[in-house]
């Protein structure tokens, strides 16, 4: 029976029986002479039983017991009843709820990386499984409710990382507190409105790999420097003039060992920033720095482009100065080469709405389809392999700045449109501004 069915029942019957009880009190007090009183005991009476049937029903609640299934009518019988059926209800979903959170457990439990559950406002350990213990260096149950920050310690960047919050960059390389030679991988995942869940992964073997690779091309390229400046001592001992029959073959061969050894070179300095954790804090004239990419845009652009060149900033950074001009350059060498004569470039300097700076590369070039987007910072990852040959590239560029951009705790933002162009956008955050002195000042 449905529950509006049951209600529309048991006022029907309640009403009934009222009507029925209170029509015997009246005739016995009619036969008695005293129909007032028999109708007040009659009150007294129903006021008892329900206040009783009250009392039974909040007992039962208070005591979390179970009210038995009830089989008389009225109102009371029907309010014992529904209160039967959620109390089924609710301990039957009770129950598929601890079955799934058991599950769920047991799942996080046997995962072969560490999870634990943190809250957002402190940082205080909730819970975490077996896997973690041994990563981090956890002790159950003694290590509940104490702040993760306290097992690393001796990291500034775990600090700063949880600080802000990045669920979407992970915190790669990091020692182990319970082993230093083990090295782990940290990613934040929104678990609750007022918890995280962080994954802790043993990425000791991933690294080493890492490593191998970088020393293998750094020692690729560094042995491929002598045969280079051998071919290029003969090339350049060869007169065209000397030999016409071997002008072009000589041309080709001295430009496509000038295009090997640009490889080697950026395939080095890609190493080289691989392998360092910072680079020098030094104070970085923006105004020049400006003038200097104004100038090697239009020495290679040779008039076949506008270029623009906008200091709204007014403003310094703090970094490396030859890094961050080996940045700038390539960003806008690209938009030279990959912009077609008659184009526009733009080069932006402008403050940010959180206190920082932002350096804007913008160009009226081929653009770059959305699919290849997320890729084009990966080294040699080309658009289009046949004009990133035609145009000189290495595949290298958006790499090196890629790295030069994070070891300077900033990023790089693409926006491209087919046949509209594409504008390159390094975003520093407030950390990297100062303000920008007068000329002479030190």
């Amino acid at each position: 029976m449905s529950v509006s069915m049951l209600l529309r029942l048991a006022w029907r019957q309640s009403l009934i029986r009222l009507l029925l009880f209170y029509a015997v009190a009246l005739g016995l007090g009619l036969a008695v002479g005293e129909p007032w009183w028999a109708l007040g005991l009659a009150t007294a009476a129903l006021a008892a039983r329900a206040y009783w049937r009250l009392y039974r029903v909040l007992r039962f609640l208070d005591w979390r017991k179970q009210l038995r299934t009830v089989d008389g009518q009225g109102l009371w019988a029907a309010l014992e009843t529904l209160i039967h059926r959620r109390q089924t209800e609710n301990r039957s979903r009770g129950r598929r709820l601890v079955r799934l959170l058991r599950a769920y457990r047991q799942a996080a439990t046997a995962m072969p990386d560490g999870a634990l559950v943190i809250n957002r406002r402190d940082g205080r350990l909730v819970w975490f499984n077996k896997t973690a213990r041994h990563l981090v260096g956890l002790r159950y149950p003694q290590s509940l409710g104490e702040p993760l920050i306290d097992f690393f310690a001796g990291s500034p960047r775990v600090r700063e990382w949880l600080a802000a919050g990045h669920t979407d960059e992970p915190l790669t390389d990091l020692a182990s507190p319970a082993d230093p030679m083990v090295r782990l991988s940290l990613r934040l995942i929104p678990y609750s409105a007022t918890q995280w869940m962080l994954v802790v992964r043993d990425v000791t073997k991933l690294m080493r790999l890492e490593q191998v690779r970088r020393d293998f091309v750094a020692n690729v390229s560094h042995e491929l420097r002598t045969p280079l400046t051998v071919v290029h001592g003969y090339l350049d001992m060869i007169e065209p003039e000397e030999h016409p029959e071997l002008a072009v073959m000589v041309e080709e061969m001295r430009r496509q060992s000038q295009r090997m050894t640009q490889l080697v070179e950026d395939l080095l300095t890609l190493s080289r920033l691989e392998a360092q954790e910072h680079l020098p804090e030094e104070p970085l004239a923006m105004a020049p720095m400006l003038v200097t990419l104004r100038r090697e845009a239009e020495a290679l652009s040779q008039g076949r482009h506008q270029v623009s060149v906008e200091d709204h900033a007014g403003i310094d950074l703090t970094g490396s100065t030859k890094e961050l001009h080996s940045a700038f350059s390539n960003l806008v060498s690209n938009a030279v080469r990959y912009t077609p004569t008659g184009g526009r470039i733009a080069v932006r300097f402008e403050r940010t709405a959180d206190g920082g700076a932002r350096l804007a590369v913008q160009d009226s070039g081929y653009g770059i389809p959305e699919q290849h987007l997320p890729r084009i910072t990966e080294r040699f990852y080309r658009v289009s392999t046949s004009r990133s040959r035609e145009s000189g590239g290495t595949g290298l560029g958006l790499s090196i700045v890629k790295h030069v951009l994070s070891l300077h705790q900033a990023r790089l933002d693409v926006e491209s449109e087919v046949g509209r162009g594409s504008t390159f956008t390094c975003v520093f955050g407030p950390a990297r501004v100062r303000m920008r002195q007068a000329p002479g000042e030190a």
